[in-house]
């Protein structure tokens, strides 16, 4: 593993009572852990082919269902230069399992559009593209184990207060926040992992762009807008120059400037403008181009339209200089985060701080492009985690005492479902300081993953209780006789 000096929170979530759920045999892995595989898409991606050697693109993983049948579904995947399909993913251990398991004969899985497996059968006996896991892991299974082994495995439950709750307020503040400040290293080294994983594929630049684009996805859109990321080495020079030919190559690419309706485009000039330019491209970039089947627009607020943030995307590639503004800050002894801030934050654009889609009217007063919020999450998710990467493998000490105290400084995020819950569920409706940093909340979010997560509504069998109540129990007695009053 690369992190070493594991803090008392990361020795927890390795306790042997879970371990067994990933664990792998002397010759093969548990299936658990390729899923987890497969949803994480910890794979050499741009490498991916069918047993049979063709190429695959893998547009969207899929959504992972936990309700029998196929392992994921509505995945989007481009099988050599055809047209992207949408479908499910079933993996299975061996090839074999396809007809052992009776997945030839259930009707559920007449949707599959891969088969993912684990080892090299010499004849596939599917005619469903085949897919050898084994081959294509962007880490070694031993490390994508430890790595990975508390993923999430259940939806979350939903009742109050948890078993944990009340050895949890019983810490009191400074037990606490030592408890959410060491599950929030663990959740930083984990995303540096990650990000690790990926450089060294593509290098840190464009590592540091698809992070960018990820987080400019929010939920619904992450992985197209990532899958987008990976073209961004086509853009043509000129794009790289001028904010508009940048936009037009970006949503050209997306599919959604062709999305839009040919009424958008009457009296719009700036539209018929990205069009002008997009028609020259449009052949060059021909194989590059999403399918729109890629895209959710359901519960996006319009402020966060993903055509929106592929406008705000093209004015931070044209600056050259985003990256290295960036390193500098995060290299200096610089508290504001209004100075990093402004690497990000556009001045205007001409038609989208006016607008929320390209038909849309004009709005009476002009937003911004990239509100505190989003700011905030790029910081916390991929910017300090990327750099904390760097840090690891160039055994930049300093750079790492640095991104660490910038990333334990940093304000809490706006509120969200799920730290609403864990706040009802683990800390009893706790309000007040514990969480007024990002680092808290990042902390609150691992022990929902790494232990809520493998929980039912009932906390059966989860140890993370009494792994509190050991914690109190050792403080106390640490605590001078002297101290007690």
């Amino acid at each position: 593993m690369l992190f070493e000096g594991a803090n008392l929170y990361a020795r927890w979530r390795s306790s042997p009572e879970f371990i067994p759920l990933l664990h792998s045999t002397s010759t093969k892995p548990a299936e658990r852990l390729l899923q987890v595989i497969w949803h994480h898409q910890r794979l050499q991606r741009d490498r991916l082919h069918t047993i049979d050697g063709r190429s695959v693109k893998v547009l969207h993983p899929g959504f992972w269902s936990h309700e029998g049948g196929p392992d994921f579904r509505r995945a989007v995947i481009q099988i050599d230069n055809e047209t992207p399909i949408t479908g499910d993913i079933e993996l299975d251990l061996e090839e074999s399992g396809w007809q052992t398991h009776g997945h030839d004969r259930t009707r559920t899985f007449n949707h599959v559009i891969l088969h993912v497996i684990w080892g090299t059968p010499k004849v596939s006996k599917t005619s469903i593209p085949t897919l050898n896991l084994m081959d294509f892991l962007d880490s070694p299974i031993a490390d994508l184990e430890k790595q990975l082994a508390r993923e999430k495995v259940e939806p979350w439950p939903q009742l109050l207060h948890g078993n944990c709750s009340s050895p949890l307020s019983s810490l009191g503040p400074e037990a606490l926040r030592e408890v959410l400040e060491q599950a929030a290293q663990v959740r930083l080294q984990r995303k540096a992992e990650t990000f690790i994983a990926r450089s060294k594929q593509v290098g840190w630049a464009q590592t540091f762009w698809e992070g960018l684009f990820r987080a400019l996805g929010y939920k619904q859109n992450g992985w197209a807008m990532e899958a987008l990321a990976r073209s961004l080495p086509q853009l043509s020079k000129e794009a790289k120059m001028d904010v508009t030919t940048c936009q037009a190559e970006l949503l050209g690419m997306s599919g959604l400037l062709e999305k839009s309706n040919s009424k958008d485009f009457k009296g719009n000039n700036y539209l018929r403008s990205l069009w002008d330019h997009w028609w020259r491209e449009r052949e060059r970039l021909r194989e590059f181009i999403l399918p729109l089947q890629l895209w959710t627009f359901a519960g996006v607020r319009p402020a966060n339209h993903p055509i929106r943030r592929l406008a705000l995307a093209a004015h931070w590639l044209v600056r050259a200089d985003l990256q290295r503004n960036v390193e500098s800050w995060i290299l200096s002894d610089s508290t504001d985060s209004l100075e990093l801030e402004k690497f990000f934050q556009v001045s205007e654009d001409p038609f989208w701080s006016h607008h929320w889609t390209p038909g849309g009217q004009r709005l009476i007063k002009p937003q911004p492009l990239l509100g505190p919020q989003r700011f905030s999450d790029i910081v916390i998710n991929v910017v300090l985690p990327l750099f904390w990467a760097r840090a690891v493998l160039g055994e930049n000490h300093q750079l790492r005492e640095r991104v660490q105290k910038i990333f334990f400084a940093w304000p809490g995020a706006e509120d969200n479902s799920v730290l609403k819950m864990a706040r009802q569920r683990l800390l009893k409706g706790c309000k007040g300081s514990v969480l007024k940093t990002s680092a808290m909340q990042q902390g609150l979010f691992q022990i929902v993953r790494d232990f809520c997560d493998h929980s039912d509504a009932l906390c059966s069998n989860c140890e993370f209780p009494a792994l509190v109540k050991a914690f109190s129990n050792q403080r106390q007695k640490d605590v001078p006789l002297a101290a007690v009053p």
